[in-house]
């Protein structure tokens, strides 16, 4: 919802990503109904929903109560399609836009009118439903029963109770209590296909991906009419955000946030919010829903008392009526309220942990922006260094940067690979004068903090440095003989690892790009005169760069089409480049017996040193117990 300056709402949208969507609003030239909704725009808010489909009946229900001034196209009040099964002996089933207080029975609203109206054919061609518009009795059926597509209630042929059979069957597929019903219709499906009756198995499928529609859970709208609340809250620390959906005349019309400070207890956030948020009886719905028992029933006498108003607060569990709507909505409270906290924590930054940080590292200032730095491989394939950034505590993803590593590529050196991401990193930064980091951390231990070290010390750097090993969660300082053990609920702790595991996420996200560009990509393009449409005759033909190297060039240039100069050209190459795919295997093997015997001997000199340690408390314990001893 956009915003102008008087706080009146003059745009409602919706968007899977938001991000995007409201990016695009400011690049590119614009049509000026657009220039006009940014130039009058002030503030944005957003309401978060489970599903594309709730979105959809929001923004109808939003539009429709604010009736914002750049929302044109949903201004003619046309409400979306509701199925209706009518209260009759015999019922029939029908698309509408009007309710209809009969006794019928309604499922929706939905959004996709054309959805819709596959799922109502579908059921019409699997369950033998009435056609005919009134039931009158006849002497003979009409056609539908002659196509077994009608049971002919009207000549008596199919009693009430068989009838409503059926009609409950249906109802428990758009309630969603059969989970078996998309599985069983999916098995049809493939029965009519291996039957050859193609269009009906096709009719099938369009009838099965309504049916998933139909079954979207829909907390947005109901028929009940009933005006409630739902609310919800999020702790973090003393941060508390409460989310209340006010539901009036059974549609969601809003939402609203609050955000406290609370050192109260959890189950007790709930009483202290409702005794502070209802201010007069015109507020207070009939019902309103809560997470939590705690204080239900004083609250409910509290509020008689109080306000002379009977309302009934609700526990949200699986025994209430309509449990998973309730839930449903309450899920979407708890989500909006989780956000809110997220919202607060990055306005705020991450202070205290960064002070911590400060404390327990040493450091001269506050480290406001820290650096990130780990790599990415397979075997020495592929090595990705990857730099990320965090500003007050929160990630900075327009300084996020990764590295395609040059002098490790075919073998493992962590250390090498650290000190060239590095080193590309800040000498980049010094020849452009930008602002340099106030703390580097580096995934890894002591190895890797001290070739980091000798990096900026060439570079005539002085910056923080300090490595966070996965192993133990130990934090490593230069030099260090011992690591900082922080405990497990440390604010600084916690601050690092998700640097820690960012870093390590965006770098195997390369990777593994990488990785998948070359499994998609045909070798054989990295040969001269090889195109996409040659590469394929080449992969159809060889299928590998062996068969291919020992082939002969009339062969290739047959196959190909050119000459033969052209020929014995690819085949040189074919040949060059299985030399240097081989010779690459050869030297990760190589890495990684280096690797293993570099790792037995760590492990031998840690169990020495382990040795010498305990020898030293022992030596202390005899000089203690006897001084003598020298």
């Amino acid at each position: 919802m956009w915003r102008n300056p008087k706080g009146s709402v003059i745009y409602v949208g919706k968007a899977k990503n938001l991000k995007n969507r409201l990016s695009s609003y400011f690049a590119g030239n614009k049509d000026i109904k657009t220039r006009l909704l940014i130039s009058h725009a002030q503030s944005i808010e957003y309401i978060t929903t489970a599903n594309e489909y709730e979105a959809f009946l929001l923004e109808n229900n939003l539009i429709k109560k604010y009736t914002p001034k750049y929302n044109i196209c949903l201004k003619d009040g046309k409400s979306y399609p509701v199925l209706r099964i009518t209260n009759e002996d015999f019922p029939k089933l029908f698309k509408t836009r009007q309710i209809v207080q009969d006794g019928s029975t309604y499922f929706g609203p939905y959004p996709d009118a054309n959805a819709l109206d596959t799922f109502i054919e579908t059921l019409y061609k699997i369950y033998p439903l009435r056609h005919c518009r009134t039931l009158r009795q006849r002497e003979t059926p009409c056609l539908y029963y002659h196509i077994k597509q009608c049971k002919a209630p009207c000549c008596n042929k199919i009693d009430r109770e068989s009838y409503n059979s059926i009609i409950g069957e249906i109802k428990e597929l758009l309630e969603g209590k059969d989970e078996t019903a998309i599985e069983k219709l999916t098995a049809r499906m493939k029965k009519e296909a291996a039957d050859l009756n193609f269009e009906k198995a096709a009719r099938m499928r369009d009838g099965i991906r309504a049916l998933m529609v139909m079954q979207n859970q829909n907390v947005v709208e109901s028929f009940d009419n009933t005006d409630r609340d739902y609310i919800a809250h999020y702790a973090e620390g003393e941060l508390v955000s409460f989310t209340v959906l006010k539901i009036r005349s059974g549609k969601l019309l809003g939402r609203d946030n609050y955000r406290v400070v609370s050192l109260n207890e959890e189950e007790e956030l709930t009483e202290e919010f409702i005794s502070a948020y209802y201010q007069s009886p015109q507020e207070i719905p009939p019902y309103i829903y809560v997470p939590t028992q705690k204080g239900q029933d004083y609250l409910t006498k509290w509020l008689e008392e109080t306000f002379k108003i009977q309302s009934n607060i609700i526990l949200v569990t699986d025994e209430i009526e309509n449990a998973p709507r309730h839930k449903a909505a309450m899920n979407m409270a708890l989500e909006n309220a989780r956000e809110d906290i997220i919202r607060r924590k990055r306005e705020r930054g991450d202070t205290p942990a960064l002070e911590e940080l400060k404390e327990v590292l040493n450091l001269d200032r506050l480290p406001v922006r820290i650096e990130g730095f780990d790599i990415a491989h397979i075997g020495g394939k592929f090595p990705v260094a990857s730099l990320i950034s965090f500003y007050n505590g929160n990630p900075d993803k327009k300084n996020y940067r990764y590295f395609r590593l040059k002098t490790t590529d075919g073998y493992i050196d962590d250390f090498q690979s650290m000190r060239e991401a590095t080193t590309r990193r800040y000498t980049r930064l010094i020849n452009e004068n930008k602002e340099l980091p106030d703390l580097l951390l580096i995934d890894g231990g002591l190895g890797q903090v001290n070739a980091v070290r000798d990096v900026l010390k060439s570079l005539g750097l002085d910056i923080p440095i300090a490595g966070l090993a996965k192993r133990d969660e130990e934090i490593w300082r230069p030099d260090a003989a011992e690591p900082i053990c922080l405990p497990k609920r440390s604010d600084a702790l916690r601050l690092l690892q998700r640097v820690r595991d960012e870093t390590h996420r965006f770098a195997t996200s390369r990777n593994q790009t990488l990785r998948t560009k070359e499994n998609t990509e045909s070798v054989f393009l990295q040969l001269p005169h090889i195109a996409k449409k040659r590469a394929l005759i080449l992969t159809k033909e060889f299928t590998t760069l062996e068969n291919l190297a020992s082939s002969q060039e009339s062969r290739i240039a047959q196959l190909l089409h050119i000459r033969a100069d052209e020929a014995t050209e690819i085949l040189i190459s074919a040949k060059e480049l299985l030399k240097k795919q081989n010779l690459r295997k050869e030297e990760q093997k190589l890495s990684l017996q280096e690797a293993g015997s570099t790792w037995q001997k760590a492990k031998e000199a840690l169990a020495q040193k382990e040795y010498i340690s305990d020898l030293a408390s022992l030596a202390l314990q005899v000089a203690q117990d006897k001084p003598d001893y020298n």
